[in-house]
């Protein structure tokens, strides 16, 4: 490529030369930026979705090609996020495919330095045995003022942010039924 070629493909001489001295059209344009597509130009379908992480509820559009998700992006016509998403919603494509994603139940045992893989039945088995043995051995009926409490102190609820509204809200009711009082949910902290 001689000189002058070099020079006219310079953007500030195009820039000159077609008018555009602020640089805002098409002569600061590269080829390699007119040769770009879009990561969701060959998306199959759209789906319109909201954010797992918290309650804010931000509209999402997936975008899924072969079944499989390509991109995730803000919906611009959500009211609530008008298209916008914080770092872990732009994020959230790894929440379904992440290679790090865990498929099994993980199990370390007391003392234990290894994780096990159990059984979903047996993993929930051991739940419910725990829950139900720790209400029953820190049940308190009334306080110290012989007040009517019907609660356990023993048991407390930490929620996560990929939890949505329903699943709080069910979790909540659970919590509140088996007399636990401190429920909380990551989301808020």
């Amino acid at each position: 490529m001689g000189f002058s070629k070099l020079v006219e493909s310079w953007p500030v001489v195009r820039q000159f030369r077609e008018g555009d001295p602020l640089g805002l059209g098409r002569a600061v344009r590269s080829e390699r930026s007119r040769t770009l597509t879009p990561r969701i130009d060959e998306a199959d379908q759209v789906a319109h979705s909201i954010c797992p992480y918290c309650a804010v509820g931000c509209a999402q559009l997936v975008y899924v090609k072969d079944g499989e998700v390509v991109q995730i992006e803000g919906d611009p016509a959500s009211p609530v996020s008008r298209g916008r998403l914080c770092p872990k919603g732009a994020a959230s494509q790894n929440y379904v495919q992440s290679p790090l994603r865990e498929y099994k139940v993980k199990y370390r045992r007391p003392y234990g330095n290894a994780w096990e893989e159990l059984p979903l039945d047996e993993a929930m088995d051991m739940i419910v045995d725990r829950v139900v043995g720790t209400r029953e051995e820190n049940w308190q009926t009334e306080n110290e003022q012989g007040d009517p409490v019907r609660r356990t102190l023993a048991i407390g609820n930490l929620g996560g942010a990929t939890l949505d509204n329903e699943e709080n809200y069910l979790i909540k009711k659970l919590m509140t039924a088996l007399g636990v009082v401190q429920v909380e949910n990551q989301a808020r902290i």
